[in-house]
């Protein structure tokens, strides 16, 4: 071979898009099969009772999620130490084996005689060998070392768009798969799941072109230039508050479209996870377009009012096309968090992303556990009065995020001469645009 084709074939086994394509196809039969199976069994146990199925559903989902929260906590110091050593390709192969084992606990529940609470186990492997949150860690670091410094906003970004893409496709057929049969939808998505880990281990090459074999990836700067602690605090106040608001909600958004007056089967469910993907693709394709005319303040806040609304649309949904208007109109809900990474990165040396961003990965997953037990506690006191009031809660509360962002923009306009469309305007920064941090189930925008 010659020196430019070798070239070309290391350029290709240094994509990390594969990964993130072929194991969300993988997650989202997974969680189809698992919400349904959830359901299904919940039913039975009450005699068809939807009100109490869903106390039980949520009571049930309660707990995996926070076993896996849990676990992935107390596994991040261990892994993060093997990927220093190894390389992050580590986080992708462990979170993925974990992934695999877990999904082995519910065909064992399937085609066995176990009581339901045998797929906490699941959780409990998932969490341990690092989980959503791992997962990411590995493909953000991965994408940015295999690239070069001026093309690594655009290699982020496309990870990104790959990822909403899986999801759509994803979403659409395991309504079909599930309508085939549960088992085949199952074994489906562990077939998925395993060319995903075997791509991984075997293809998958760790290209440092940024950091050198010896250099860890996460360095820490002794004389780095001192941070905007202010600012700091400010913007890491405004993604808890809107991950507090948002991810406990969308998870109880998976069980209120299961019950009365939705009633939604498999395939419209399917539908729906579809519909909630897509948001990441029109998210991208906001940042692209309106960037440059209104800066990362004003997409912030057009995330949050997006979000918000949408949110609170959904709160009186009572027909499937007031569901979809909704999501619609939270077509830039999954602009703030990796905007908000990005302006957080310019308050930084870039020494300095380790610890404060290992910082905030803890504190995100801490938001992650508190927003599930939040919301899913609430859930079933309110089904026998008004079931969309978490929805609206989850509006309140994400509202109150923009508070610290404006705060912060306040204060730079009155130290500085930046325009309100201009904060923060270097987008040169952007390298961290779309990575953003996913909880346990990938931020739990692709769940319904």
């Amino acid at each position: 071979f010659s020196k430019e084709s070798a070239n070309q074939m290391g350029a290709i086994l240094t994509l990390v898009e594969p990964v993130v394509v072929i194991n969300k196809l993988g997650t989202s039969f997974f969680d189809m099969a698992l919400t349904q199976t959830v359901y299904n069994q919940s039913l039975k146990a009450t005699a068809g009772d939807s009100d109490r199925a869903q106390t039980l559903s949520s009571h049930f989902l309660l707990i995996q999620s926070v076993l896996s929260s849990v676990a992935a906590m107390l596994s991040i110091i261990p892994l993060s130490r093997m990927a220093d050593r190894h390389g992050p390709k580590v986080f992708l192969v462990a979170s993925q084996m974990g992934s695999v084992l877990g999904m082995f606990t519910l065909v064992i529940f399937m085609y066995c005689e176990v009581p339901l609470e045998f797929l906490y186990l699941g959780s409990l492997l998932h969490g341990l060998s690092g989980g959503g949150p791992m997962f990411w860690a590995g493909v953000a670091a991965l994408a940015s070392l295999s690239s070069e410094q001026g093309k690594r906003t655009l290699k982020l970004n496309i990870v990104d768009f790959c990822f909403g893409v899986a999801g759509v496709v994803g979403g659409l057929l395991s309504g079909y798969l599930y309508q085939m049969g549960p088992s085949i939808l199952l074994l489906t998505a562990i077939l998925v799941s395993v060319v995903a880990l075997l791509y991984s281990v075997f293809a998958l090459t760790d290209s440092r072109r940024s950091l050198s074999e010896s250099e860890p990836l996460l360095a820490e700067s002794e004389n780095g230039k001192t941070m905007d602690r202010v600012s700091v605090g400010m913007l890491m106040s405004t993604m808890v508050l809107f991950m507090l608001g948002m991810v406990g909600a969308e998870n109880v958004l998976q069980l209120y479209v299961l019950k009365p007056p939705l009633s939604w089967d498999s395939i419209w469910a399917g539908y729906g996870r579809a519909a909630t993907s897509t948001m990441y693709l029109s998210s991208f394709i906001g940042v692209l377009g309106l960037f440059k005319v209104l800066g990362d303040t004003a997409l912030t806040l057009l995330g949050i009012v997006s979000n918000c609304t949408g949110m609170a649309i959904m709160a009186f949904t009572v027909e499937s096309w007031v569901y979809f208007l909704a999501r619609g109109i939270m077509m830039f809900a999954c602009v703030p968090m990796p905007t908000l990474r990005a302006m957080l990165s310019k308050n930084l040396h870039p020494q300095q992303y380790g610890r404060v961003f290992g910082l905030l990965q803890l504190v995100l997953a801490v938001t992650d556990l508190l927003s599930n037990v939040f919301f899913t506690s609430i859930y079933p006191l309110t089904l026998g009065w008004f079931s969309g009031f978490c929805f609206l809660l989850s509006c309140a509360i994400s509202y109150i995020s923009a508070i610290p962002i404006m705060y912060v923009n306040l204060s730079i306009k009155d130290n500085s001469k930046s325009s309100f469309g201009g904060f923060f305007s270097d987008h040169a920064e952007l390298f961290i645009l779309f990575s953003s941090y996913r909880s346990g189930r990938d931020l739990r925008l692709g769940s319904i």
